[in-house]
């Protein structure tokens, strides 16, 4: 009973500025879960979250000896999270300063994503002279998980050479579609959904088709370097634009991925903004 008057006394004796910590640190669980998602860290951090929520349980109904293991197994693993996942925490606190401070000169995670889009422009223009089929897709915010299992794993980074070997005509993935997930081919030869739209013109082949049927149920941009034409066309939103060039294809991605990151943290911030005036002007 002691306890929960103890909790009751606690929710009570909230102050403001213990709301916005609690909101912050929410906000900060958050964006490292959005971080690790999908990544080796994920399951290892799932597996913490189940010792933390054993903690006070063991506690509560008087289970001495789990609460004093679990206790310390806590410790232990923290301590290994630290040491295993470096590199990844690193990458995370670059990420939270980014995001905190805004600061619009080129960051080495903007390099890297330019780097990225100058070797699928590379390989994209390479083909295209060639004449070689390919259909390249790049993951935003919509998880192509299924389109992915449908592939072939592949985990590498992007680059022009790989790419364009992926798609030399007669080889076992040239058919299907290249998924890229941050700055790594995740997969390829996997099969998207095709368009059932009847505005779209005949002489498009099943490739077209694809790409804009992948864009119809997710936000991903969709690359595709015509076999019979060469002609390099994209698609987005369920749109198909076609006679792109090395130069002009950079600029739009560049333009699409920046956008979305920039209006993603964008609108994170208006809305933090928002909600401290509301509560300021109802404290007054």
């Amino acid at each position: 009973m002691e306890k929960f008057d103890m909790i009751k006394n606690t929710l009570l004796n909230l102050r403001f500025a213990s709301i916005i910590e609690i909101l912050i640190v929410a906000w900060l669980l958050y964006k490292l879960y959005w971080l690790i998602r999908e990544t080796r860290a994920e399951q290892l951090l799932k597996g913490i979250l189940i010792i933390l929520a054993l903690i006070p349980i063991s506690y509560i109904s008087n289970m001495t000896m789990l609460y004093f293991l679990l206790s310390r197994a806590i410790t232990l693993g923290v301590l290994s999270f630290v040491i295993i996942f470096q590199p990844e925490i690193r990458r995370a606190l670059e990420h939270l300063g980014r995001s905190a401070f805004n600061d619009r000169h080129i960051t080495p995670e903007e390099r890297a994503w330019e780097e990225m889009i100058t070797e699928i422009a590379t390989a994209v223009e390479s083909m295209s002279q060639s004449k070689t089929g390919a259909l390249i897709a790049i993951e935003q915010q919509t998880m192509l998980r299924e389109i992915i299992s449908t592939g072939t794993m592949i985990d590498a980074k992007v680059s022009a050479p790989l790419m364009e070997n992926i798609f030399v005509p007669n080889t076992p993935l040239h058919d299907g579609a290249m998924i890229i997930r941050n700055d790594r081919i995740a997969a390829a030869g996997c099969m998207l959904p095709l368009t059932t739209s009847s505005e779209i013109s005949k002489k498009l082949g099943t490739r077209h088709r694809a790409a804009i049927g992948l864009t119809e149920v997710s936000d991903a941009a969709v690359i595709v370097v015509s076999e019979e034409t060469g002609v390099i066309s994209l698609a987005l939103n369920g749109k198909l634009v076609r006679n792109y060039d090395k130069d002009r294809l950079k600029a739009i991605l560049l333009k699409i991925l920046f956008k979305k990151q920039l209006k993603d943290e964008e609108s994170m911030r208006e809305k933090v903004k928002k909600w401290l005036k509301d509560k300021s002007t109802t404290s007054s």
